[in-house]
Order: structure tokens, then C-alpha cells, then sequence
């Protein structure tokens, strides 16, 4: 399911650091050395080189990566450096800060919350912590309004059961639940906070086609019928990364390129997150929905480095 290529020999951790460390010296940078090296290499042996780096040359390699680089490649090359757990704290905290934070924004932390393993939550949460002097849940409540702020909150509090565990009359239940609460235009009602915060991911793909089944529609065509908010938004959000995280990325990286201009952040962010876990779905997934390749929509729409980067993580050979 990854597009990573991690080559079947790989070169002692000292020696990539060697080579990063010649790419940055001289009157000018060699990417394509740091993309050959950093590009191939999965998040453990990146973790090595970070440290190896450290104890060679006294420094950190993400200070001599910013400095060496710049723009967008500089930003794609660094979140891929950091550790996953700690890259995600970054990212949710950058969304937090935001002045005018829409959902376009704030849907980086359902990802986390969402989309991830419970495990990887409480990492991002543990290292959120150690870099920022707050807990992640502290910084939503004082960065983001209610209704969202419930839902957030409860989303990156929650600690889900990871096993396929799937009891159909508890979905059958909670699925009239959520319809309920729909019809009553309630939507951040304690019952929806609560099961989608809750529940693991299996008992709530099976609740989600119960409502299907039993009320007609998709769980996320009724709450689209229900509101236009940043409520309803944010919660299909939810369901999508609990339901379908294929789609949804496969959906963030198309927003990301149509259109005037590219949301570069949204389009580093969805391959940097998911070339380690599932972006070959995603790449399915996108063709499904477009009809059209994933990778020549990226290369159409990015230049440079930059996209000789973003295609390594996609599997592609520069």
C-alpha cells in the first residue's frame, strides 16, 4: 500500500549523512542528492540518519535542511524528515495558529485523530506535549469555537479499540441514534460526539451502512441535507477519515490541484502523511473518482524539486 522505494541495499546511516552533508557544502545545494537519500529512505531509517547527523557534525540535519533550502521543497523535505508523531504535532499545531481557520485547515486534525492508528494518536498527543508545553487538547479549547471545539476535542481524546470488533445490533442502535439526532438538526448532540468518538473504526463502518440501509441515504448525504455549517462540514470530515481514508486523501489532493493556482501545503501534507501507509489506495482511489492519473495531475501542477520530491514519495524514479 505504500509508494515509498526504499532501495534492497542501503547504505550505512553514516554515509548518508555524509552525503547530505556534501550536498549542503559549496557555493550551491545538490537536491537531488537529498532526494535521493531522504526520498528513499522509510521512518526509522530516517529517524537513524537524524541522530547519526546529530553525533557527527554536532547539529541538527533539520536546521541544516532549512537553511539550505527554501520554499516549498524545504517544507515538503522537512515534514518527511521529522519523526511521523512529531511531523502530525507540527502540522496540527500550524492549523491551530491560524488567524482565520476554516475547515480547509482544522480537517489536518481529524486526519490525525481520524485516520490514524490509535497508537499514532497518542504518540502525536505525546509529542505534541514535549514540542509545544500544551496538550494538543488544551490548544484546540483555546483556539477553536464551540460547536467545533466538542468535536475536535473528543476526537484527539479518544483512545479507540484497533481489533475488528463488530456487534450489528449496537449499530443498528446507534445508527437510529445518529439519525435522530440528524432529523433534529442536533449535530454536535452528546450522542453523535460520543459514538463517533468512541467507537473503533470497524463497529462504526458497519453503523454507517446500517443508516444506509435503513434510512435511504448515506449518514453523509443527511447531514449535507441537514446544514451547510462548519459543523456539518467538520463532521463529514469525521466520517469520511473514519469510513473511507482513501477517498478522503484521494479528495484532498484533487481540491489541492484544480483550479486557478495549487494549495501546495494541503497537496505536501496528504502525499507526506500517507506515501508510508496507504497511498497506493489513495492513487486508486483518485483514478476511480477522476478518471484521470494522480501522478500527471502532480506533475502538471507542481515544478522543480519540489515535484521531483513529491514523485519520489510517490514511487516514481528521478
Amino acid at each position: 500500500m505504500s509508494t515509498l522505494r526504499v532501495p534492497e541495499i542501503v547504505p550505512p546511516p553514516a554515509q548518508d549523512c555524509e552525503t547530505l552533508r556534501k550536498a549542503f557544502q559549496g557555493w550551491g545545494t545538490d537536491e537531488k542528492a537529498i532526494i535521493r537519500v531522504l526520498g528513499q529512505r522509510n521512518a526509522s531509517q530516517r529517524r537513524i540518519i537524524r541522530e547519526t547527523y546529530q553525533q557527527l557534525y554536532n547539529k541538527p540535519l533539520i536546521d541544516d535542511l532549512y537553511s539550505e533550502l527554501s520554499g516549498d521543497f524545504r517544507n515538503a523535505v522537512i515534514l518527511w524528515a521529522y519523526d511521523p508523531p512529531e511531523r502530525d504535532a507540527i502540522l496540527a499545531n500550524r492549523a491551530l495558529k491560524m488567524r482565520n481557520k476554516g475547515i480547509s485547515h482544522l480537517q489536518v486534525i481529524v486526519e490525525i485523530a481520524c485516520a490514524s492508528s490509535p497508537h499514532h494518536l497518542m504518540s502525536v498527543r505525546q509529542a505534541y506535549c514535549s514540542r509545544f508545553e500544551s496538550s494538543l487538547e488544551e490548544y484546540i479549547t483555546a483556539n477553536v469555537s464551540l460547536p467545533l471545539r466538542k468535536l475536535l476535542v473528543a476526537m484527539v481524546s479518544s483512545y479507540r479499540f484497533d481489533k475488528e470488533m463488530v456487534d450489528l445490533d449496537v449499530a443498528k442502535l446507534e445508527a437510529a441514534k445518529l439519525h435522530e439526532a440528524i432529523n433534529k438538526k442536533q449535530l454536535d448532540h452528546d450522542d453523535v460526539v460520543w459514538i463517533l468518538s468512541t467507537r473503533n473504526v470497524y463497529q462504526l463502518q458497519a453503523t454507517f451502512e446500517c443508516y444506509k440501509q435503513n434510512y435511504g441515504n448515506s449518514i453523509d448525504q443527511d447531514i449535507k441535507r441537514c446544514s451547510n455549517g462548519d459543523l456539518a462540514s467538520l463532521l463529514k470530515v469525521i466520517i469520511y477519515c473514519i469510513d473511507s481514508p482513501e477517498k478522503h486523501f484521494a479528495e484532498v489532493i484533487r481540491a489541492s490541484i484544480v483550479g486557478l493556482g495549487t494549495d501546495e501545503d494541503s497537496l505536501t501534507r496528504a502525499i507526506v502523511m500517507r506515501a508510508e501507509i496507504d497511498m497506493m489506495k489513495i492513487r486508486g482511489e483518485y483514478f476511480e473518482m477522476n478518471k484521470t492519473s494522480m501522478d500527471n495531475a502532480v506533475i502538471g501542477d507542481t515544478s522543480g524539486d519540489y515535484k521531483d520530491f513529491l514523485m519520489t514519495l510517490l514511487g516514481a524514479k528521478i
